[in-house]
Formats: C-alpha cells, structure tokens, sequence
C-alpha cells in the first residue's frame, strides 16, 4: 500500500513531507533540494522540465517558461488586472472566459490547474523515489484566501 504526503503548493516553492515515527520529514527531490520551485518549462527540443531546471531557462526561453501560475488557479480571465498579466509568458482567455497559459513550443494552451499538476506530478514522483513506494494521496495546503472556485481547481490540478 502507498504513502500519504502532505504537499505545500506555492507560488515561488513547493514541498513535500511525510510522516515518520510521529513526526514531518520534509523530503529532498532529485536535485537534493528541500524546496522545488514551481516553475514549469518546455526546452528547445519540446522535453517538460520541472523545477531548479525550468527556473534556470527563465531568462533563455520566457515564452516557454511558467511560474507564479497558482495567482490564476481557478480564476476567471476577467478577474485579472493588469498588474497580475505582468509576465514574460502570454496569458490568454479560453471561450468561457477561463485563464489559459499559452506554449509556443508545444503550440498549445494550459490551464493553470494542467501547469500545477506538472508540478505536483515531480513532488509526488520524487516522494515516491524517496519512500520506495508509490505515493497513493496527498493533502495539499491552500491560503486561507483562496475562494471555493480556486480550492476546487487545487484539487483538480491533484
């Protein structure tokens, strides 16, 4: 039977723990870092990188490179103001209005919840290297002002 982790979904970082002997134990990904940054990206040749990996090709690759996406978990395009588009990767509105996250690399568009995904996919694999078991559930924390639209998109993206 697999392991139950608690996952903290952030909008710069991510981590994941598990309980042991009573107590939390964060657990180091595959770089060796307790944290992982949320960021997701597409390298030149279309591979999905995850992570301190995606981050370092921010500057080279901006269009193909998607962090701070929790900001438009489970919002509405409408609901966005100027600052909050500020970002070197296109955001686009679907045809009911909800938030897309254009890839040119890909030519395709994410939702926020199918970027976030990507990033909680690497937490529970690296937890599951970790544990020597497959990772079957996760509690993942949301802010306390996250509206219900954003804690179900959260658990979609679960």
């Amino acid at each position: 039977m697999g392991k139950v982790v608690g996952i903290d979904l952030g909008t710069t970082n991510s981590v994941v723990a598990v309980m042991e002997g009573g107590k939390p134990v964060v657990i180091a990904n595959a770089e060796g870092m307790r944290t992982t940054p949320s960021v997701v990206g597409f390298s030149k040749e279309g591979e999905r990188v995850v992570g301190q990996m995606a981050r370092r090709q921010t500057v080279l690759n901006p269009q193909n490179t998607f962090f701070a996406v929790k900001r438009f978990i489970g919002r509405k395009y409408g609901e966005l103001n100027a600052d909050s588009k500020r970002v070197p990767y296109t955001i686009r509105k679907d045809e009911v209005g909800n938030i897309k996250v254009a890839c040119p690399r890909l030519n395709k568009d994410f939702a926020p919840e199918e970027i976030s995904a990507m990033v909680l996919k690497k937490l529970a694999d690296d937890a599951s290297r970790y544990l020597g078991e497959p990772v079957t559930g996760a509690v993942i924390t949301v802010p306390a002002y996250f509206n219900d639209s954003q804690r179900q998109a959260t658990r979609d993206a679960g």
